[in-house]
């Protein structure tokens, strides 16, 4: 008995001693009045009036009735005399004579009924005021009511004299939601106060943790959060995975900010006279619920990282942003020691999270180096690879924020062999991955680099070199259109999208001159000039050859998207049109007769305007309609029939 009751003295109880102590209750009793003995034995007597009535076993009246509920003042004059009881009991076991010890037995008694009525009146007032203590009423009382709350429960419960007048000042200043929840806080915090100076703690937890860990495991319900284990995720099909992803990340921000906010605030509050205690008991009935919520993204990665496609990216990433938006919350709610396991787990949820999407990254990378397909070559148009790229690429450009903190410490690696053209070219020019780029970026344009590198490795396949420009033009160019159109133009910057501008017109130069050099070469650089009718049937004859012959290669061809293909057809037309229609004003007549003249001059300044207007195509599967059919038969056929008059 005495170990039980006299281990956990309390402060003030600590250093006072038999002779200067009066255990009275009215300040005009003093030492010369009234002896330590008698002092004892008002108390114990007043106790003994009042904790009998309130005993359920001996009053009907009190197994019904709520002391709490039904007199708010003779509720706290009871807590003020157990406290007064228990440090009677102190001065009573320091006395060590045989009166004393029978006025301890009594006392003792007495403690024990006390400490039993007020275990079943913290339970009522957890039960009955169920949903004025729930999570989400606790987490948005304000911090203007914390604080009032804090500082009236203190002064009411050492004056019983004046709860009406104090709690009307916090109505004053709080809702009256957050009025009933302070009420309640209040009685709870005072029935805690006293049972754990008195050495019951155990008996005042055990109701608080089984009641308060229903709150918490019921709310994790609701939020549709099941206990999982790695094996279970693991054997899951993706659909169902999926959708508890998707529960998941619905339910983080209402379970931290709303369901273990609320229990904190709440531990907090009623257990504000231990330090220990509330941060054991928070523990306690957080463990289990906060373990289903925050191992999850972890058995979530076991998963994904077991062979996934690359678009799983994007399920780690939206869990890392929930998770990493709500860990300030989590580390302030979280942030006892006896919690620091669950605050590692989530830690280690958020470092697993990150390690997982660069792993991903890393293998869609080994996904574009180690593609074989020829699929678009041949034909020069966008390689499936290169939108699939560009399209995965573009929506990790929406994570920006995210994955810059991931490869926040992220460095280009050394660059494998490449194509000497590429070396000097701005696609890889490592000066624009100074140290002042971020690593995402930067990450970002290496991913591009590889791409491009690897679409160069296909051109092996073209058996035209025009073709392997062409083929490189398009691909770049849907790079370049995807980066403007999307938030990849912030995430690589103007700079980059001009010096791959510039590389695309290098590109294009070098198909014109390979594809339609030999064409504007063998027409002459002055087609004003004068010569003579044999030099103009050179001419005319080996302009209708290469054109023929170029354009029945070219019109193979194809380029997907419309603007690009009406640039390269101005562009090739330029190059080609003015001087020959200079050339054909000046000179169809030098070759000689009607006769002549239809043998060497085949084709009308706009019937090149005409081919050139609707070059590629046969590679594009539609009818501009604004011409007859320019398949390269069509050439062959224009150039020994009768043309239109010249």
């Amino acid at each position: 008995m005495k170990s039980f009751f006299f281990s956990p003295k309390t402060p003030s109880f600590s250093t006072m001693t038999t002779s200067n102590y009066s255990l009275s209750s009215d300040p005009s009793s003093s030492p010369a009045t009234s002896s330590p003995e008698s002092s004892i034995d008002r108390c114990i007597e007043e106790a003994q009036a009042l904790i009998h009535k309130w005993d359920s076993e001996t009053s009907a009246y009190a197994k019904i009735t709520s002391l709490f509920y039904d007199d708010k003042s003779e509720a706290l004059h009871y807590i003020k005399c157990v406290n007064h009881l228990h440090k009677a009991m102190h001065l009573l076991h320091s006395h060590q004579n045989p009166l004393s010890s029978q006025k301890l037995a009594v006392a003792y008694n007495l403690m024990q009924m006390a400490m039993k009525r007020l275990q079943k009146e913290f339970y009522q007032i957890l039960s009955i005021n169920r949903a004025f203590l729930d999570p989400e009423s606790l987490s948005t009382v304000s911090r203007s009511s914390t604080s009032v709350s804090s500082t009236i429960s203190d002064s009411v419960i050492e004056d019983a004299t004046a709860p009406e007048d104090d709690v009307r000042v916090a109505g004053d200043s709080i809702s009256e939601l957050e009025q009933v929840s302070w009420l309640a806080t209040k009685d709870l915090r005072s029935i805690a106060k006293c049972m754990i100076s008195c050495g019951y703690a155990k008996e005042c937890l055990q109701v608080y943790r089984t009641l308060r860990k229903s709150i918490i495991d019921e709310g994790i319900y609701r939020l549709n959060l099941d206990k999982l284990k790695p094996s279970q995720v693991n054997k899951m099909d993706w659909q169902v995975l999926d959708l508890k992803i998707n529960m998941w990340l619905e339910a983080m921000k209402v379970a931290v900010r709303t369901l273990f906010n609320g229990e904190r605030k709440l531990c907090d509050d009623v257990f504000a006279s231990s330090d220990s205690i509330r941060e054991s008991c928070f523990a306690d009935i957080s463990r289990d619920g906060a373990t289903i919520l925050f191992a999850f993204p972890q058995h979530v990665v076991s998963k994904i990282n077991k062979n996934s496609p690359p678009e799983k990216i994007f399920r780690l990433l939206d869990m890392y942003i929930v998770l990493t938006s709500l860990l300030p919350e989590i580390q302030s709610i979280f942030s006892f020691y006896s919690t620091s396991e669950i605050l590692n787990q989530a830690n280690n949820s958020v470092l697993r999270l990150s390690d997982s999407v660069r792993t991903k990254l890393s293998e869609f990378e080994s996904m574009i180096q180690k593609d074989s397909s020829k699929s678009s070559v041949k034909s020069g148009g966008i390689h499936p690879r290169t939108v699939q790229a560009m399209d995965y690429l573009s929506i990790l450009s929406d994570y920006s924020n995210a994955l810059s903190e991931i490869f926040a410490d992220w460095s280009v690696p050394p660059k494998s062999p490449v194509p000497e053209y590429l070396l000097e070219s701005p696609v890889s020019d490592e000066s624009s991955w100074s140290s002042t780029t971020p690593s995402f970026s930067a990450r970002i344009a290496w991913l591009i680099f590889v791409l491009v590198c690897k679409l160069d490795s296909k051109t092996k396949h073209c058996k035209d070199g025009s073709l392997s420009y062409l083929f490189l033009a398009n691909n770049i160019r849907h790079v370049i259109d995807t980066v403007q159109n999307t938030n990849l133009q912030f995430v690589l910057g103007d700079e980059w999208i001009r010096k791959h501008e510039a590389k695309l017109k290098g590109f294009l130069s070098k198909y014109e001159k390979l594809g339609w050099g030999e064409v504007i070469s063998c027409l002459p650089r002055n087609p004003k000039a004068a010569m003579t009718a044999e030099e103009a049937r050179v001419i005319f004859r080996n302009f209708n050859f290469r054109f023929e012959e170029a354009y029945r290669k070219q019109n193979l061809f194809t380029v997907p998207d419309r603007r690009f293909r009406e640039e390269i057809r101005a562009s090739v037309a330029r190059k080609i049109v003015p001087t020959y229609e200079e050339f054909y004003k000046t000179h169809r007549t030098t070759v000689g007769s009607m006769r002549e003249m239809t043998m060497y001059v085949i084709f009308h300044p706009d019937d090149v305007k005409e081919y050139l207007a609707n070059l590629f195509f046969a590679g594009t599967g539609t009818n501009s309609g604004s011409v007859t059919t320019t398949s390269s038969s069509t050439v062959s056929s224009l150039a020994s029939s009768p043309q239109r008059q010249h």
